[in-house]
């Protein structure tokens, strides 16, 4: 999580260690590296502080923590779609009604909701390897 102003540089220092930037991906103002394959397995980001992505991710987090209750529906939720999604993808669509009334729990606006949910992420097909 870097100031604005710093993005260039920390894709730097990311790149400089063996990462490979693959760009935003439909999510503003997080970027996204391959990891190479000493850390297998990994995301990496460089995103900036008070972005509405970082904002997202927080909410959903801290929100699950904090509320059982939706944590608990969250994963009935999970379970329900992971049982008859095709792949990954669909798997992620099929959490999207729940993800947006995690974030408004969170208070996120409207607005901030809808821009989320306009992201146009990539599907794993599109993305590269």
């Amino acid at each position: 999580m870097v100031a604005e102003p710093d993005v260039i540089a920390a894709s730097d220092v990311l790149t400089d260690l063996g990462f490979t930037p693959v760009g935003e991906l439909g999510i503003p103002q997080r970027w996204a590296f391959k990891e190479p394959a000493r850390l297998a397995g990994t995301n990496t980001y460089v995103i900036v502080a008070g972005s509405l992505s970082l904002r997202n991710h927080l909410a959903v987090r801290d929100t699950l923590r904090a509320d059982s209750a939706l944590r608990a529906e969250y994963g009935a939720i999970k379970k329900q779609v992971g049982a008859h999604a095709a792949n990954i993808d669909e798997y992620g669509h099929g959490k999207n009604g729940m993800v947006q009334k995690i974030l408004a729990a969170a208070g996120l606006s409207a607005e901030e909701r809808a821009r989320i949910d306009a992201s146009q992420v990539p599907s794993h097909d599109e993305l590269p390897r």
